[in-house]
């Protein structure tokens, strides 16, 4: 039957798989998004419909339940500060009282797998609170599925991305103790099959699912597979007892584009062996006739991906917690008077198309056009502080959308061959923008446009822009001068 799907956390590494995949089922997909720009985008925005909210809105959430059949939760607060459990705990009681009194029939929820035997107060906040919300919605009096994962494996996940780069630069590792633990990883592909297939289950299902691939392994083990996997010598692995999930974190955000917020929980996740008690979910979602995906294979598929160029989400496709979010001002008073900014233009001897496909190709591998070692001290401060930092790169090497993060900036907004604005997501005493432009002038020429904007918070954030402003000439300059140069060379080529 066809039903109609709420799905949460669409703009997210999962939630923006699943949408094509309920699609590719037949159901009608609705999508509750903060910021419904994000979404505009996707390739599936146009077949389905997005609106406005927030899970901590009783009312919002409210008008979008209406009509619905089963409503996916996958969003969490996790990083959104020390209140992040309360904040998870509470949205989850709006989202199942108001799934109740809308009469949705059935909750999903994916949430994190649990080590057996161990007292929940023992546990990292982080898998404290996602067994938490398991609770509240099982408790809601909706009939629901909450399913529990551990290491999901997939391109451009986080877990995925940790393993990846730890194996990639490391070839000596000195490794905390937590590499010797087992866990039992998942391929997306199932986590995947198993969402869509839980929206059809049994009205008096309603329950904890533990779910996971095939293959229960150490995660030195999958260290040394994905190296098999990837082609890499044999790397040689040393765990040592001194290192906390606290310094772990901090060395896998030092080595890995992963930061130390979230580089944290998913180190502290494994100081504990997470194997699926139980395989029960296979009665009413049965495994598919060829069987699981097993981790080699999983790895296969996740590099094949990337060697592709064909990565659907990244794990930083979802907001950062606590980044800005504020549209780049347009009301003087909003901008309180202070908004400073460098603007420059320069003519360029190519097509706009030219020009367009350098500005759409920035960041990442293709770097800033300026000065490259002033960009890497600042993502190298800015992660030092904890921020992203410059090494999240691209989701696709030559297309953008809005919603990508690029580096440490999102795109707020891409009007594809006139316009790119981004917002920073680094650390500041206030708000940045990053514009960059192609029109013609009068004369019919094409002509880049740049502006930095900043927006600052307190006398803190004065200081900010007053002190690095004498480097805005060769760093801004320099990006518009080799901006146009690498244009008119595009232009020149073949």
């Amino acid at each position: 039957m066809s039903l109609t799907c709420l799905v949460t956390g669409a703009s997210g590494y999962i939630g923006g798989r699943l949408v094509p995949e309920l699609l590719a089922a037949g159901y009608r997909v609705r999508c509750l998004a903060r910021t419904p720009g994000k979404l505009r985008d996707h390739p599936w925005a146009g077949e389905v419909e997005i609106v406005r909210g927030d899970v901590t809105d009783p009312r919002s959430v409210a008008a979008a339940m209406e009509g619905v059949d089963v409503a996916y939760y996958l969003v969490h607060a996790l990083g959104s500060g020390r209140d992040f459990e309360r904040t998870d705990r509470e949205a989850a009681e709006v989202f199942g009282s108001r799934a109740r009194a809308a009469g949705v029939r059935r909750i999903v929820y994916l949430g994190g797998l649990t080590p057996a035997g161990a007292p929940e107060r023992e546990l990292s906040p982080h898998l404290r609170s996602r067994a938490e919300v398991g609770r509240v919605l099982l408790d809601s009096g909706v009939p629901t599925a909450a399913l529990r994962a551990a290491v999901i494996i997939g391109s451009g996940s986080a877990s995925f991305e940790m393993l990846r780069y730890l194996t990639e630069r490391l070839p000596v590792m000195v490794t905390p103790r937590w590499v010797g633990t087992r866990i039992q990883p998942i391929a997306v592909r199932d986590v995947l099959r198993y969402l869509v297939g839980c929206a059809t289950l049994p009205p008096r299902v309603s329950r904890a699912f533990d779910i996971g691939g095939p293959d229960v392994l150490t995660y030195r083990a999958m260290m040394l597979k994905y190296a098999e996997v990837a082609g890499l010598p044999r790397r040689l692995i040393v765990p040592v007892p001194v290192l906390t999930p606290r310094l772990s974190s901090h060395w896998v955000g030092l080595v890995t584009p992963v930061p130390a917020s979230l580089a944290r929980p998913l180190t502290e996740s494994l100081r504990y062996e997470v194997v699926c008690r139980d395989h029960d979910i296979a009665r009413w979602v049965p495994d598919p006739p060829g069987g699981m995906i097993g981790v080699e294979s999983a790895l296969r598929l996740a590099l094949q991906r990337i060697r592709e160029a064909n990565v659907v989400t990244r794990w930083s496709s979802a907001a950062v917690p606590g980044a800005p979010s504020d549209p780049l001002p347009t009301d003087p008073g909003w901008a309180g008077g202070s908004l400073y900014t460098d603007h420059r233009e320069r003519v360029v001897d190519a097509s706009p198309g030219a020009l367009w496909r350098v500005i759409e190709g920035i960041g990442g591998d293709n770097g800033w056009y300026s000065f490259p070692l002033a960009w890497a001290v600042r993502g190298w401060l800015d992660r030092f502080v904890g921020g992203v930092g410059l090494r999240r790169g691209r989701r696709d090497a030559a297309h953008l959308r809005a919603g990508d993060s690029l580096d440490f900036w999102r795109v707020e907004e891409i009007e594809p061959g006139r316009l790119l604005r981004l917002r920073a997501e680094m650390r500041l005493p206030g708000l940045a923008w990053l514009e960059l432009t192609v029109g013609r002038d009068d004369a019919g020429r094409t002509v880049y446009g740049q502006r930095a904007l900043f927006h600052p918070r307190g006398l803190a954030g004065h200081a900010y822009w007053w002190s690095v402003s004498p480097f805005h000439s060769v760093v801004f300059g320099g990006m518009a001068r080799n901006i146009a140069a690498a244009a008119r060379a595009g232009a020149a080529g073949p």
